[in-house]
């Protein structure tokens, strides 16, 4: 019973004081939300002011990439036949990409976005988590101007500056491969871009970007790329910056106009220039065209029934420094300088022929001159190669996709000469995304 009364002590006479602190606290919060919802409203205001349109403080989203299929080459074979990084590169399934995206305003100045990929070496099976890229870009400068800077792909022509899930195919192009590494080309560094007051949509792109590291393939590159695949078989030679003429240099015009109410066409021309990864006097200039053709008939479902042809064509002039070392007396190493040349292309024709579903065919082309260390036809990143994919997609909705290809692999490097592969793909997302773009 004492126990009982102390309790009721407590409570009657702690009571008051009690509540006098939670309407304190109550009226503390109320401030606060207050002054938060003040700052959304003026964040909200200075956006519109600033151009107008809504201002996203962030998205969130998700991209899953998973292939299983078979060749008639072995897993050790693929990992230069589908020479993508993301490509399907092994007999039974491939972990191609999980992608988680983030992007949103800064600021009413400023948009930032940022992507991180996961996916699984398929040899070793080891769980691989990369920062793909991380960047900025201006939304509100004055003459059409745009700034990028940051860690980003390098917007040379199609299929570089595209994400894995952008692609309609499930591997990358072999002459993509060849010039800007299994990852594509990316770095850090700055673009800035130019929409020019013209009739029609037509953008000029200055960027420069670090030369060095394992994505910057056909420049610096670094000790570990070569390690794998040294370019015409050249040994690595370590160069640091020094002056502005030791980073990569891009140069796009990128052009798009509506032939007809259902007809458009984008026509671009790409350069790059920069340092390689072979002595002092290695240069690399790296050049290319791309046209894509787009019909969509008007009264269309849900954007179907639609057709578009992509083609791209590329050439990298890789002017390889002499080289000489008889560290070892038993195997002295004497190149000569010499300009290694490669080029190649692919055309590629898809046609939604219902809702939802689509069926595409894609020949590549690639080959060079100039010779590797061992000879170009034994180069699997050097030799003459053609290849034909055909393809059939069905994406149930716009969060789910469905893929079954085929490829017809000639190559001079293979035993056989030729490879034949089939693939099925599934890729499901979540989240904030754009819709597929065909």
């Amino acid at each position: 019973m004492s126990y009982l009364l102390s309790i009721l002590f407590v409570f009657f006479f702690a009571f008051p004081a009690f509540a006098d602190d939670l309407g304190s606290r109550l009226k503390d919060i109320e401030k606060t939300l207050k002054s938060q919802q003040e700052l959304i409203d003026r964040l909200k205001a200075e956006k519109n002011g600033g151009g107008g349109g809504k201002l996203r403080l962030i998205d969130l989203s998700m991209d899953a990439l998973i292939a299983v299929g078979g060749s008639t080459e072995d897993d050790e074979s693929l990992q230069s036949l589908q020479g993508g990084g993301h490509d399907p590169r092994k007999r039974g399934f491939t972990v191609q990409n999980i992608e988680l995206s983030l992007s949103g305003a800064i600021d009413p100045y400023l948009m930032g976005e940022a992507h991180i990929i996961y996916f699984l070496d398929p040899l070793e099976g080891e769980t691989v988590v990369e920062l793909e890229e991380v960047f900025m870009t201006t939304i509100s400068l004055p003459y059409g101007l745009q700034l990028e800077a940051g860690h980003f792909f390098t917007e040379f022509g199609r299929i570089n500056p595209r994400h894995p899930h952008q692609w309609h195919w499930q591997d990358q192009p072999v002459i993509n491969t060849r010039l800007f590494g299994p990852d594509g080309m990316r770095g850090p560094g700055f673009r800035l871009g130019w929409l020019m007051p013209l009739p029609w949509f037509s953008e000029l792109h200055f960027g420069v970007q670090n030369a060095n590291g394992e994505t910057m393939a056909s420049f610096l590159a670094s000790d570990e790329f070569f390690g794998e695949r040294a370019i015409g078989g050249r040994p690595f030679v370590d160069r640091g910056v020094k002056t502005l003429k030791d980073l990569a240099y891009l140069l796009r015009l990128d052009n798009s106009l509506d032939l007809s109410d259902e007809v458009t066409a984008s026509m671009g021309l790409s350069a790059l220039y920069g340092p390689n990864a072979t002595g002092a006097q290695g240069e690399t200039l790296i050049y290319g065209a791309d046209l894509v053709v787009k019909w969509r008939p008007e009264g269309g479902v849900r954007g179907w029934p639609f057709l578009v042809w992509e083609t791209e064509v590329m050439k990298r002039d890789y002017k390889a420094a002499s080289f000489y070392d008889d560290s070892d007396p038993s195997d002295i190493i004497d190149l000569s300088e010499e300009t290694l040349k490669d080029w190649g292309l692919y055309t590629q024709l898809i046609y939604g022929f219902k809702p939802g579903w689509a069926a595409g065919l894609r020949y590549e082309y690639a080959t060079g001159s100039g010779e590797s260390v061992g000879g170009r036809a034994s180069d699997p990143f050097r030799d003459d190669r053609r290849r034909i994919s055909p393809l059939v997609t069905w994406m149930p909705t716009e969060f789910s996709r469905f893929r079954a290809q085929y490829n017809y692999d000639r190559a001079d490097h293979l035993n056989d000469k030729e490879a034949h592969s089939v693939w099925l793909g599934v890729e499901f997302m979540y989240g904030a995304h754009a819709a597929h773009s065909f």
